[in-house]
């Protein structure tokens, strides 16, 4: 498993938050539900999203934003109109003073805004847990990513458009699937814009020689791998693997494998009732002992502790 579908698992497993938002100018509103991950696509009019800090983004039709958390910020057809609503975590909505908004904005099935015909239509996406293994991946992206109409062609559109306010069986896990897709060629895209920053064990998944070895890392965690042992599947001599694969990781094989199950291990802990003996196994480690060190050692507290306070 790599990291990209690391970072979508979790959600996926319990259920992303989908909206279609309708707003007729002025208007704008304050985010701050603290979500990991925000998708935002607007299918027609114009919104900025404006940021506590500076760059604030300016949407066009077929634009996607994606906002990557805790930070708030404000979605607005001006920079300079005033909050009408505020989101809190939890998927909460309350009035700039405080009061809750009790439904008033609530358009129809996953439909919000002032009016259902609104100049303004946007689709938002809301990932609402993040673990460590997307943690890796979240830590790379920019506090807006911006993909414009012209760079980013997405066929999903209509589809999502004609799905999210669609009240039938199992729509729950549909909108899921097609977030997770909407997101995987999201950041595709970028990570391949020169402007990016991809991760370094990202970009070193195109090395002939490091690329094939970090897959067999991520696929196959719990294998004993040793240096020798994956020079071998590389074919080039262990000191060869291993200046290689540090110079584009920034990192050596076995220091980036501990870090890779250490990850594993702790989003396990929080999301699956498995024993630690088990998830020890399951990541590669010979016992709970040993898994207890190592984590200890990582994260400053035991497996225990990580498990039982909030993720």
């Amino acid at each position: 498993m790599d990291a990209l579908t690391g970072l979508l698992e979790g959600p996926r497993a319990r259920g992303a938050f989908m909206i279609r938002a309708c707003f007729a100018p002025p208007w704008a509103v304050r985010v701050e539900d603290r979500a990991p991950l925000t998708v935002m696509l607007l299918v027609r009019g114009r919104a900025w999203i404006v940021p506590d800090e500076a760059g604030r983004l300016l949407m066009s039709p077929g634009d996607l934003v994606i906002a990557r958390g805790p930070a708030p910020y404000t979605c607005a057809d001006d920079p300079g109109t005033a909050p009408q609503a505020l989101i809190l975590p939890g998927g909460e909505c309350h009035y700039p003073d405080g009061r809750p908004l009790n439904g008033v904005m609530d358009l129809g099935v996953r439909t919000w805004g002032d009016r259902p015909d609104g100049a303004t239509v946007m689709l938002i996406g809301t990932y609402q847990m993040r673990g460590e293994i997307g943690g890796r991946l979240l830590d790379a992206l920019p506090p807006l990513l911006s993909l414009t109409a012209e760079v980013w062609d997405c066929p999903l559109t209509p589809f999502l458009m004609e799905e999210i306010v669609r009240d039938a069986p199992g729509q729950e896990v549909v909108l899921d699937r097609l977030l997770d897709l909407l997101v995987i060629a999201a950041l595709r895209t970028w990570f391949d814009r020169p402007e990016a920053e991809p991760p370094a064990w990202y970009r070193a998944r195109a090395d002939p020689v490091v690329g094939p070895v970090v897959r067999l890392l991520q696929d196959d965690p719990a294998h004993p791998w040793t240096v020798a042992g994956l020079a071998a599947k590389a074919g080039v001599s262990r000191a060869a693997l291993a200046r290689r694969f540090t110079r584009l990781v920034g990192e050596p094989p076995m220091t980036y494998l501990t870090g890779w199950r250490l990850a594993l291990a702790a989003d396990r802990l929080h999301d699956t009732d498995d024993t630690i003996g088990a998830i020890a196994r399951q990541v590669g480690y010979g016992s709970a002992f040993a898994l207890s060190t190592a984590f200890k050692r990582a994260y400053g507290v035991s497996p225990q502790e990580w498990r039982t306070r909030p993720a």
